[in-house]
């Protein structure tokens, strides 16, 4: 089930539904539509500020947000672009730091939706377009562009290096093997190199290329692509001691790459004092992050995450290891139960699974005998036993976006 999202303004919910619509394009790869539909919109990506370009498969979103907070410290007004959104599609877009209106969204939209109607575009299509002519419609002295899925055919790959200040790659894992593996002459064989491969297609000439150390043979992929393409190729190394806004040990890779990113392009400037200070201040909804107290939490010590693959569920357990931690979770289907479950094994006091709203899930004996069933969140926590052990909500982005929403935690 396609997820377009849904609006409490009619004038966004009418261009949501007509993105519905789209037809998806069944294993079309390239940028020829997304390339004509700019042209069509007078190629906004050619007239954006410095664009930070970020692929990777689990960090690219917490790397933009450290991109972010560092750039908004020392007083630059920032354009950014991630996916996907949790509550509402105005996340996907914000503008000079503050999420795009209703009214900007749902003109922007149309737009786009009307220049492309005979092109057959993808939502995620639609999606950057729309982003692109509203940034170059709105003053700002940067940009941070998170890839959507791969990069070298990803819609945000028609960037130039006119406007491009650095590309980074965060770390790398099996993901979209349909996409990402699909066979193709010319390219590695090896799945991980392939994925590799895939991520580094984000490199231009003459600008710099970022990557946090990967494995041999993935750094070996990502080294070819750079010397062939002529971008000069940095390794990012994790920071130490350092007081980062986002939990979890693994934050210190991203903001490694992305205080790498700032230092090694020359588009702009910024001070050591605003890089600390970003450090320090930056949020990603979703990702490791305590839930305030609300109306769903009750005043409990809950955790929320969307991560749904090995690399997520590794990340998890380094954080609640030595303890005990109760798990409620929803998996959307085609994802792999074990991805989480076994990672977390012993950290484990009992896992009650849950529906993903507006999605096909796994029931509760896809996580294995322990399991038990709850028809949603609310449910799920109130069947906990009053422990005083801190309660993990995982497993899907949606679901975490239907967890902020019933908290009154919206992403701002």
């Amino acid at each position: 089930m396609r997820d377009f999202g849904r609006s409490d303004d009619p004038r966004v919910q009418a261009q949501l539904d007509r993105l519905g619509q789209l037809s998806v394009p069944q294993g079309r790869l390239g940028l020829e539509t997304i390339t004509a539909l700019l042209a069509r919109l007078g190629d906004p990506h050619l007239r954006l500020p410095p664009v930070f370009h970020v692929a990777g498969t689990n960090g690219k979103g917490s790397t933009c947000a450290f991109l972010r907070a560092m750039l908004e410290a020392e007083g630059y007004k920032v354009h950014v672009t991630t996916s996907p959104h949790l509550v509402r599609y105005n996340e996907r877009i914000r503008l000079a730091g503050e999420l795009i209106s209703d009214e900007a969204l749902a003109e922007v939209l149309a737009e786009v939706l009307d220049a492309g109607e005979d092109l057959n575009p993808s939502f995620f299509e639609v999606t950057i377009a729309a982003a692109f002519l509203a940034f170059s419609r709105t003053p700002a002295d940067a940009c941070v562009v998170e890839v959507g899925m791969g990069g070298r055919f990803d819609a945000t790959n028609v960037l130039t290096p006119v406007v491009l200040a650095a590309c980074g790659i965060a770390a790398l894992g099996l993901d979209h093997e349909r996409f990402l593996l699909a066979p193709e002459d010319g390219v590695p064989t090896e799945p991980m190199a392939r994925i590799a491969f895939e991520k580094a297609g984000i490199a231009k000439k003459g600008v710099p290329l970022v990557t946090i150390a990967q494995p041999e043979l993935e750094m070996q992929a990502i080294t070819v692509v750079a010397e062939r393409i002529g971008a000069p190729l940095h390794i990012a190394q994790p920071l130490a001691e350092n007081t980062l806004g986002l939990t979890g040990a693994h934050q210190v890779v991203n903001a490694g790459l992305a205080v790498a990113l700032l230092r090694h392009q020359r588009a702009i400037s910024v001070s050591t004092d605003a890089i600390r200070a970003g450090l320090a201040k930056a949020k990603w909804p979703a990702r490791l992050q305590r839930l305030s107290d609300g109306p769903l939490t009750g005043g409990r010590e809950v955790w929320l995450d969307g991560g749904h693959n090995p690399s997520a569920g590794e990340a998890l357990a380094r954080h609640f290891a030595g303890k005990k931690v109760h798990l409620v979770i929803g998996m959307i289907e085609g994802k792999d139960p074990a991805s989480l479950i076994g990672p977390l094994g012993d950290s484990l006091a009992s896992i009650t699974a849950v529906p993903v709203p507006a999605h096909d899930w796994y029931p509760a004996e896809a996580f294995g005998p322990r399991a038990i069933a709850a028809p949603d969140v609310p449910a799920a926590l109130a069947t906990l036993p009053d422990d005083g052990l801190p309660v993990l909500i995982a497993g899907s982005l949606y679901l975490a976006g239907e967890v902020l929403r019933l908290n009154n935690q919206l992403p701002d």
